[in-house]
């Protein structure tokens, strides 16, 4: 491997970590909006205000809710850059690898879908469900980008298990429970106080019940958790079981403090790392080797004649 094959290697795994950290990050801002009251700061898009991409002064909205919105939107764009660049190394690296271009495109796509998510939720004046597919599709983007970073020390070739069949099945069980558990957070979080703008509607339903059916969850996932360590104990998998005791921990002190606004993002930074633990178990636990083409055979060879 020549130096600059070998740096670029390097620089391809910086940019993928990167991506996986912004991913998260930007759900994190995100969720710094929404407790900030500043949804609506810049209350159209891809405007800031009518007339101006940028924050100006404006009677109806507070100048600070104008750039804690336009500042998340423009981490949008870092994201963006961060995805693009992504791209290109997977694609100028020789033998330009398909799986990992294609996984560098999912990642720039999936910020370029986020862009008009987000603007749909502004203009439908942070309705509940839209805030709740925003966030569903950032918490998949970071799934990926965590196969983006696995993908570039692997090969290309089919995955074949390192641990037993059930373990696998138990994973795919688990990667269902956490989608599902993620998407009861953000009910919890449509009912509760933080809208991301005073005159949002919240969704009807009591806290309290959505916040023990998140709960309820969050029991199953560690019940799942506790099945997985039986097949394995590796780092990977202790690492995943204190990210998510501590997240469990931390929502339940949200739930009774009141849900303090430190602590919705703080549970959000915290959602990403599950995510990440939990993906990184999934990559751990199978191999890809790289494709080799076998020479032909004699009878192969004269038939190819």
């Amino acid at each position: 491997m020549s130096k600059l094959t070998a740096l670029l290697v390097s620089w391809q795994r910086a940019l993928a970590i990167a991506v996986v950290i912004a991913q998260a990050g930007i759900a994190v801002t995100g969720s710094i909006v929404r407790v900030t009251g500043s949804g609506l700061g810049c209350p159209t898009w891809p405007q800031c205000v009518e007339g101006s991409v940028v924050p100006v002064q404006h009677p109806e909205v507070a100048a600070l809710h104008q750039w804690v919105e336009f500042g998340n939107r423009t981490l949008t764009g870092v994201v963006g850059v961060i995805a693009g660049l992504c791209v290109l190394a997977a694609w100028f690296h020789l033998p330009r690898r398909k799986r990992v271009l294609t996984l560098a495109l999912i990642q720039l796509g999936g910020v370029a879908l986020q862009a008009v998510v987000g603007g749909i939720t502004v203009l439908a004046g942070l309705a509940w469900y839209t805030v709740s597919i925003h966030f569903m599709i950032s918490m998949v983007l970071v799934w990926l980008a965590v196969l983006l970073v696995r993908s570039l020390s692997e090969g290309d070739g089919p995955a074949r298990l390192l641990v037993p069949a059930p373990l696998m099945k138990l994973q795919v069980v688990m990667a269902a429970v956490l989608g599902a558990l993620l998407l009861a957070g953000t009910w919890v979080t449509a009912a509760g106080p933080h809208a991301g703008d005073a005159s949002t509607p919240r969704l009807d339903i009591e806290v309290a019940t959505l916040a023990q059916i998140h709960a309820d969850l969050l029991f199953l996932f560690l019940g799942l958790l506790i099945a997985v360590g039986f097949f394995t104990r590796t780092r990977t998998y202790w690492t995943l079981v204190g990210v998510v005791l501590a997240q469990g921990a931390l929502g339940m002190v949200q739930y009774w403090t009141g849900v303090p606004e430190v602590l919705v993002s703080l549970h959000v930074l915290g959602a990403g790392a599950v995510v990440v633990a939990t993906a990184a178990l999934w990559t751990s636990s199978r191999e890809r080797t790289h494709e080799v083409e076998l020479p032909a055979s004699g009878d192969q060879a004269l038939s190819k004649a």
